[in-house]
């Protein structure tokens, strides 16, 4: 049996009619760049959301770099982060011009951790100390937040402005005050990846910001178009950061699917737990489950701890099951921040999970039969 980790061509065969009709629309129209159809896909990101604002640009990345510069990031500034994430959240960082910090992650989540962001910003490295820590960038990590009630209360201790980077968590929720909030939704800036693979992905890139903060929103605006208002005017420099019309209004068609593939990736998910419970194979623990809310976690990646993770991996690999590693070089051993002073043991958990984490299938179109077939595997 072949049990690739995703498949979007099974995903595309229950939206192909409704996809193609879209996107015949954008094509009679001739309005490729921006346009209603970006609005209208803004407008339902927004609501979905619970945000005021939403602005889409090219990809994730780029959404973190708008966000960025729309707070004046640069040169002699500096951003809290974790160097548990996909490149770009430290990458975007170091474009701007400023420093990134990192912070160890809690070793339950995979998140940030807040007591060690308070640690840090208590008594700052000697290293640092002549920068200005402007904001701080936690990361939803494989479709779970970040403990944003107290990262939030650390921020406004120290002065900092919040992005979250919710690439992977479109729709996941934590209680903030008694109330369900979404990922991206609870700090000064939210950022989104529709990256084919995400649970909301598209026909190729594209990303999203949303805020309730209007003076930030009307900036972001005119820097994904380089800054430009009215046209050929620049009172500031941008960049190219614009959202095709052809990815928001196939990105529309699987908004309206989301809630329900994020039920579904549950139900996969609670498979793997149950067949995972009292084995070696570590399963993923969903540290919301038991808060009252429904997307405690939207199971972007599925992730467990394995001892010997890459013998592991080439058992899948020969049995022809697909997995991944996210992610294997933690941020702060990478080469290109070496002179930012790090060294291997300044973030054990971190770089402990780089060693033990494993990805397995977990999307929507995954039979039974599939699922056991890769715990049959695993164990």
């Amino acid at each position: 049996m072949k049990v690739p980790l995703l498949d979007l061509k099974g995903q595309y065969k229950g939206i192909r009619e409704e996809c193609r009709a879209a996107m015949d629309e954008v094509c009679d129209d001739q309005y490729f760049i921006l346009g209603p159809k970006v609005v209208e896909f803004e407008k339902n990101v927004a609501d979905y959301c619970g945000s005021k604002h939403a602005i889409g640009v090219s990809s994730g990345t780029d959404a973190l770099l708008i966000a960025l510069m729309a707070l004046d990031v640069g040169a002699g500034d500096a951003v809290v982060t974790t160097p548990y994430t996909f490149f770009a959240t430290g990458g975007c960082i170091a474009r701007t011009g400023a420093t990134p910090i990192f912070v160890d992650i809690d070793p339950v989540s995979f998140n940030i951790d807040p007591e060690k962001c308070r640690e840090l910003l208590e008594n700052v490295p000697e290293r640092f100390k002549h920068l200005n820590i402007k904001a701080m960038i936690p990361v939803h990590l494989y479709g779970q937040c970040a403990d944003m009630t107290h990262l939030l209360a650390v921020a406004k201790e120290f002065g900092l402005k919040v992005i979250e980077d919710a690439a992977q968590a479109i729709g996941s929720e934590c209680m903030m005050d008694g109330e369900a909030c979404r990922a991206g939704s609870m700090g000064d800036m939210g950022c989104f990846s529709f990256f084919p693979s995400k649970n909301l992905g598209g026909f190729g890139d594209g990303g999203m910001v949303v805020t309730d903060d209007s003076a930030l929103a009307e900036k972001m605006v005119r820097l994904r178009n380089h800054g430009s208002e009215p046209k050929y005017y620049h009172p500031m420099v941008g960049g190219n950061f614009r959202l095709d019309a052809l990815q928001a209004v196939v990105l529309d068609v699987k908004l309206a699917r989301l809630e329900g593939w994020h039920a579904d990736r549950r139900e996969n998910a609670k498979l793997y737990d149950a067949a995972f419970t009292g084995t070696e194979v570590t399963p993923p623990t969903a540290v919301y489950a038991d808060s009252g809310i429904t997307n405690y976690h939207i199971y972007n990646q599925y992730i467990v701890r394995v001892a010997g993770r890459d013998d592991v991996r080439a058992r899948m690999q020969n049995a022809d099951i697909g997995t991944e590693i996210y992610y294997p070089v933690p941020l702060h051993v990478q080469e290109c921040f070496s002179d930012l002073g790090y060294r291997e043991g300044d973030m054990p958990e971190s770089e402990k999970a780089a060693a033990e984490v494993i990805a397995l299938p977990i999307y929507p179109e995954l039979t039974e039969e599939m699922i056991k077939y890769v715990i049959s595997n695993i164990e």
